[in-house]
């Protein structure tokens, strides 16, 4: 039985929207299925329904209610009884604006590139993805959380840069904690956002910049926590380059808290939830913030998502969610800033270096 979803990369990450199903059942309804999901080990049952079912040359198309595409399970009962199956029996997957990145692979950096229909030199936003996208796949980058199909969709005209680090740097699990003493330091793994990756990373925009494909004035980075650190540190590896940057809930290690109170004339806004799951994140960057504003720096700003700004996204709405929940729930603080909440992501686009 051949199975095309249809997905996209939404708030909470990659959900399907729609299936397509090879096969020779009629009189089908909506009443007709169920869908399941599993998540962290815990099957919850009747997460999505599916809202309506047309029959199709070659079989059916369901359009379902968004649910996480690594999680659902969709069960036929009634008419449909014989049709079951989760994201690994699929056996195409089409991905809305995800799908435009071409593949690519250097030899040193590999990575996905959207690149707009232009004749002449258009802007460059590199997006930095989080720790759990890491590896070598050369696409979790892109589905693992919004992000660059995000950025594409919202900026058609604009490349859109998306590497993805190698596995084995900062996860959830192990990310640094930046002490209040500096008695300790939080170390990168072998993987990441290296500086050694990251300056490979600048190698191939300043190549396209050299090709003229890349507007030298206008090129981009944002990141988010693993990347939102990696985002402070691209602006030290490829000093010079960038015209603006966002980091987003930024991982504060002794280095990247270095490189943030040394960018006294650079244009930067950091944003993060008012608290998240790394305590002590939040006394570097607003100490860092307030160095280079104290140094000069017009162009420096902070955003603390207060909690009703991540309630209207659906984060840490529940009363009785345990506080280390919240906290973990509060990260996602990057869908705002990529939903343009107090207009980051126009004002990030607009800067000319």
């Amino acid at each position: 039985m051949k199975i095309t979803a249809y997905t996209a990369v939404e708030n909470m990450g990659w959900t399907v929207n729609a299936f397509e199903i090879e096969c020779d059942k009629k009189g089908v309804s909506p009443s007709d299925f169920k869908i399941d999901a599993n998540e962290y080990g815990m099957v919850r049952e009747s997460v999505a329904a599916v809202i309506a079912v047309t029959e199709i040359p070659s079989g059916l198309r369901l359009e379902v209610e968004p649910v996480g595409y690594k999680s659902f399970k969709l069960v036929g009962t009634g008419v449909a009884e014989g049709i079951s199956f989760g994201y690994e029996d699929v056996s195409d997957v089409k991905t809305v604006w995800a799908d435009l990145f071409e593949a690519k692979d250097n030899g040193i950096v590999h990575y996905r590139l959207y690149s707009p229909k232009a004749g002449e030199a258009r802007p460059l936003t590199l997006f930095l993805h989080g720790g759990g996208e890491s590896g070598s796949d050369n696409w979790t980058q892109m589905v693992g959380t919004i992000g660059a199909a995000k950025i594409a969709k919202d900026y058609p005209d604009y490349y859109v840069f998306a590497p993805q680090a190698p596995g084995g740097g900062i996860t959830p699990g192990n990310a640094p904690v930046m002490p209040r003493n500096f008695s300790e330091s939080g170390k990168m793994g072998p993987g990441g956002w290296t500086r050694e990756y990251l300056a490979g990373v600048c190698d191939v925009i300043k190549g396209m910049i050299a090709e003229g494909k890349v507007d030298p004035d206008r090129v981009y980075v944002t990141g988010m926590s693993m990347g939102g650190g990696g985002t402070l540190r691209a602006l030290s590896v490829g000093s010079g380059l960038f015209a603006a940057a966002v980091a987003i809930c930024p991982t504060m290690t002794p280095e990247t808290y270095g490189i943030l109170k040394s960018l006294t004339d650079t244009k930067i806004w950091v944003a993060t939830a008012y608290v998240d799951h790394t305590i002590y994140r939040h006394k570097y960057i607003v100490d860092g913030l307030v160095a280079i504003k104290d140094a000069g720096n017009p162009d420096a700003h902070l955003t603390l998502y207060a909690p009703e700004d991540l309630e209207k996204y659906g984060l840490s709405t529940d009363p009785n969610m345990p506080i280390e929940r919240k906290f973990g729930s509060n990260h996602a603080s990057w869908i705002l800033v990529y939903n343009n909440e107090e207009g980051i992501m126009d004002w990030l686009m607009s800067r000319v270096k």
